[in-house]
């Protein structure tokens, strides 16, 4: 340990205070032993810090930073450099707001494209998500403060995010939902990684030994700081002996009682909890450093310059008929869409970032060289029908050479918290485009959303440019895309699907009740669509550019592949090359293809260079449940160069020398994971992937509900008064989305109906405390009386001893 002596002289009240948070944000100091605070605060795309009331539902304005495309959004780019660079812009602005850990960015994987968060996170492939990562993390933290890669792990829900219970077998859980935090761990060497609220195969991930103790500190030799999702902490002292520093935010003491208790109980022993000190002290002392340079003056203006940047290599163009775009000079065109008035540039919940600068499309018009006849906002945001506006739009329409449609999903419906409904886009713009459709075929439509929509209406657009979430410089990154200033250069970090049903979680998601069960297996994305040969709309890695690349002459080594790179087209640009490899052996089932590489080439018109990708150490592994360990299988495989997984440009072949391990499969017993046919398993095959049966993932109704049950449940409680608040809950939500307020409609969702009883006293700040709680919990399950009677003595209790604490408090001030 390297901070002994000034453990030693801590008192073990001491050492258990600087466990958990002295407010929403900031850790607890010791001024007599020159510990200072450190501040937390959201930042996976721009700093969120809060000058004024906290609260982690980006409620409340934060303090001007600015706001870079989301982690959905710069995945576009394939570019680590990239990445870096917005990273090293994320710290010097965390620097000068004096924040020592920057809360992302987040690498959950998109099991699902209705995942609320989708648009927080990077992609549906862990080599990319990892990657991306990786650069960000070094970026941020070559300014001497902390990343912190989240949420660790398995967390692909919203509903019920902070009580489920996700069922994955091992091999799944090591390839797709660990291998990106392995890769930000190792490679962007991370000094903070945030627990995720969910249970993992029977136990919360903060308390999970397997994955805290076992991979991430064992295996992977992490020596930072884990600090838990806000609330997310359940039991306080298991959480430490799995090695979770920090419980946020301040539970007001409550938790520093529980630790001491366990102390002196022999639960828990000192030495856990000295080495969990030790490990918080560096991290307080090493970022603390940040701050002792000279001031950081942030030009605003340069960095909104590197967010538009950022936006205009992350752009995607997925539709040019008839080359529409760029947009020739002299062109009438008529902008219809309100998200061309009030740009749609990032997501709801704690990423919310307040930016410097927010570019509109109206407002940077005139600069772009697009000559304009007119604007019309053609539909109402939140999906209220207008003929009027569809009537305005329309006759504009009529007049224009081609039409500028700015369509998308509005910040409601893609929010912390909640899972969207549906992967369409709201009727009312659907509407709009088909009316538009019928004055005018030359429509270009704009699309602004974080995740995967359906897209039933492609055929009537000539051209489809996806900003996904573009930051506060979107806007102007966009029209430099339309207007052919910037020769799009984006390709697809995730799959589009034709529609929901076809993608391969469709039966199991979301969990409604205990647990989830993920039954694909490896089977994610492009893994599954690749491998069963399900058609899709846009696969994994596409993106059109305004110029042609051509590949050749390949030739595969040991430990890399080459070949050239040809700009055959008339414009400058970028390519990104995409490196896939594929068994050819059946004895361990695979998906047809995994990607192992990928870099991003610029050319000159007419201008070739070589390309050399590196094979490592994950090119031909895959993780063997039997031995425990990852292996190579000695086969022959493919290794292809691609532009998108379904559009391989160079293939060869290389045999390679296997690890010798025993296969871990019987074929017969797991022939939809050896097809690769996953979207609809049977529970029988599921638990033989498993290795044991899944857990019921029924509530048990009979029971009464405790600490880690929701609020939802109680629509089944014993007590009246509790089934009386679920209805009044259900009904406030229904009135409020009826009457069109649905971020307040959203809100009851995300922090109070699935909310766990034990949030109540994690989340408030030792508002309310667990023996509070506990009559609640009473009321609930049908005591009203005693549990009233528990409530207001605990309550009396806990206004005594603040009264008390306040009189001491005072005296030492006057002496």
């Amino acid at each position: 340990m390297k901070y002994n002596n000034l453990i030693d002289k801590m008192t073990l009240e001491e050492k258990a205070s600087l466990m958990s948070g002295k407010d929403f944000w900031q850790t607890m100091d010791i001024e007599r032993l020159g510990i200072k605070s450190m501040f937390l605060a959201d930042g996976p795309h721009g700093i969120r810090k809060q000058a004024e009331a906290a609260d982690h539902l980006g409620l409340n304005a934060s303090i001007p930073a600015t706001c870079f495309p989301t982690a959905a959004t710069l995945a576009n780019s394939w570019n680590e450099v990239l990445g870096e660079k917005i990273g090293n812009y994320l710290g010097k602005e965390a620097v000068a707001q004096k924040v020592n850990v920057l809360l992302g960015p987040g690498i959950n994987m998109k099991r699902n494209p209705l995942a609320g968060r989708n648009f927080e996170y990077f992609s549906e492939d862990p080599y990319l998500a990892g990657k991306m990562a990786a650069g960000m993390i070094r970026g941020i933290q070559s300014h001497g403060i902390s990343a912190c890669v989240k949420h660790f792990a398995v967390n692909n829900q919203e509903e019920r995010r902070m009580s489920i219970d996700t069922i994955v077998d091992e091999r799944t859980l090591r390839e797709i939902y660990l291998t990106a935090f392995e890769i930000a761990i190792k490679e962007g060497k991370t000094k903070t990684v945030m627990s995720s609220y969910n249970m993992l195969n029977g136990a919360y991930t903060n308390e999970n030994i397997h994955l805290m103790r076992g991979i991430l500190r064992n295996e992977w030799n992490f020596d930072g700081v884990v600090v838990t999702d806000w609330g997310g902490s359940n039991d306080r002292v298991e959480g430490l002996i799995a090695g979770n520093e920090l419980e946020m935010p301040t539970t007001a003491g409550e938790t520093n009682e529980e630790i001491i208790q366990a102390i002196k109980d022999g639960r828990l022993q000192e030495e856990v909890l000295d080495e969990c000190v030790d490990r918080l002290l560096d991290l307080i002392f090493t970022t603390e450093q940040a701050f002792k340079q000279p001031t950081i003056r942030i030009n605003q203006e340069e960095h909104h310059k590197v967010a538009q940047m950022a936006a205009e290599e992350s752009i995607v163009l997925l539709k040019n008929e008839d080359h529409i775009l760029p947009l020739e000079k002299g062109k009438k065109v008529a902008v219809i869409g309100d998200f061309a008035q009030n740009a749609r540039y990032q997501g709801a919940g704690s990423s919310i970032v307040n930016p410097t600068i927010l570019n509109h499309t109206l407002e940077c018009l005139e600069d772009s060289g697009i000559t304009s006849i007119g604007f019309e906002a053609g539909f109402e945001r939140y999906g209220k029908r207008s003929q009027k506006k569809i009537d305005r739009a329309c006759a504009l329409a009529k007049d224009a050479d081609v039409v500028l449609l700015y369509i998308g999903l509005d910040e409601a419906t893609e929010a912390e918290g909640l899972d969207r409904q549906s992967m369409k886009i709201p009727e009312n713009q659907i509407e709009l485009l088909y009316a538009l459709h019928q004055v005018n075929e030359n429509i270009v439509a704009v699309l602004s959303c974080g995740s995967v929509v359906e897209m039933p209406w492609i055929n009537k657009v000539k051209g489809l440019v996806h900003s996904y979430l573009a930051g506060q410089a979107g806007a102007r990154a966009i029209l430099n895309i339309l207007s052919g200033e910037v020769n799009p250069s984006g390709k697809l970090a995730e799959t589009y699907p034709l529609r929901y049903q076809d993608t391969p979680s469709y039966h199991n998601f979301p969990g409604k009740e205990v647990s989830v069960e993920y039954r694909e297996g490896i089977y994610i994305g492009y893994r599954y669509y690749d491998t069963a040969k399900v058609e899709v709309l846009f696969p994994f890695g596409y993106g059109l550019s305004y110029t042609t690349f051509d590949y050749s002459n390949i030739q595969v080594e040991k430990d890399s592949v080459t070949f050239t790179l040809t700009n055959s087209g008339t414009r400058d640009g970028m390519e990104v090359v995409q490196l896939y490899v594929g068994s050819k052996s059946d004895v361990i089932f695979r998906p047809e293809k995994e990607l192992k590489g990928f870099t991003k080439v610029y050319l000159l018109a007419g201008e070739s260079k070589t390309v050399t990708i590196p094979f490592d150490d994950k090119t031909f592994r895959y993780f063997n449940v039997k031995t425990n360990k990852w292996e190579v299988e000695e086969a022959e495989y493919e290794v292809m160069i691609a532009a998108s997984s379904a559009d391989i440009r160079l293939s060869a072949k290389i045999f390679v020398t296997g690890t010798g391990a025993p296969s871990p499969y019987n074929r017969v017993e797991l022939p939809s994971y050896f097809s690769g046919k996953v979207n609809n398993v049977g529970v029988d095959e599921f638990e033989r992937l498993l290795g044991h049966k899944v857990p019921t993932s029924k509530w048990d109704r009979n029971k009464p509900l405790g600490y880690n049950d929701t609020i939802a449940q109680c629509q089944y409680a014993k007590g009246r008064i509790a089934r009386f608040a679920f209805h009044s809950i259900n009904f406030a939500h229904w009135f409020f989305r009826k009457i069109g307020k649905r971020s307040t409609a959203n809100l009851i969702m995300m922090s109070v109906y699935h909310m766990p009883f034990r949030g109540i006293a994690r989340m408030t700040g030792g508002i309310i405390n667990m023996p509070m709680l506990d009559g609640i919990l009473l009321i609930v399950n049908g005591h009203f009386f005693k549990g009233m009677k528990t409530v207001l003595k605990e309550r009396s209790k806990k206004v005594k001893v603040a009264k008390i604490e306040k009189n001491i408090a005072g005296s030492a001030k006057e002496l």
